[in-house]
């Protein structure tokens, strides 16, 4: 099982069918939270959904094409990382990521954003890596704009949440402009 340690409080772990009830758990206890950026909250039920989903996750790890993961801090789950995919190509991915209300302003993200980034320019030698966020999540955007991430644009009217389109702003980053 793929894990990635962070420093001593952090930890991101591969996702397995195990985790099912209390990745659910974590969605459920932060669902309005989640909601307001996040398309897919309100079509999780149950943790039984979660059966069929992360076997599809496992899969793309085993084929080498992203991956999806649990931040527990302190052992406990806390939020989610992962890569969407992976253009091998053209040698970049994008970091999709968010964190549970309760856990919000002790850092977890950002350390989590950058070993994850670490991983993905050092392990993977991938040289470009872009996160996109909702235009009015400034908790969201703080964290690439933190690790020096660069502000590209924005992606007018480029995601539909709960029949309301909103901005995306796309922030890219470079293995060359890496400095952690």
């Amino acid at each position: 099982m793929f894990t990635l340690k962070v420093d001593s409080e952090i930890e991101l772990q591969l996702f397995q069918i195990h985790h099912s009830e209390e990745l659910y758990q974590l969605v459920d206890a932060n669902r309005e939270h989640l909601r307001e950026w996040l398309p897919w909250v309100d079509s999780m039920n149950s943790p039984f959904q979660y059966h069929s989903i992360i076997p599809v996750w496992l899969k793309q790890f085993a084929d080498n094409n992203g991956f999806n993961c649990g931040i527990r801090y302190k052992g406990k789950l806390v939020g989610c990382i992962g890569l969407h995919q992976i253009d091998w190509n053209n040698k970049s991915t994008s970091i999709g990521y968010y964190l549970g209300h309760h856990a919000q302003g002790n850092g977890i993200m950002t350390r989590a954003v950058q070993a994850l980034i670490n991983y993905i320019f050092y392990e993977l030698k991938l040289y470009r890596i872009e996160i996109r966020c909702g235009e009015y999540n400034f908790k969201s955007r703080a964290i690439p704009e933190r690790l020096g991430f660069t502000n590209e644009g924005t992606i007018r009217m480029g995601e539909n949440l709960y029949g309301q389109f909103h901005n995306l702003v796309v922030y890219g980053l470079l293995a060359n402009e890496w400095h952690y």
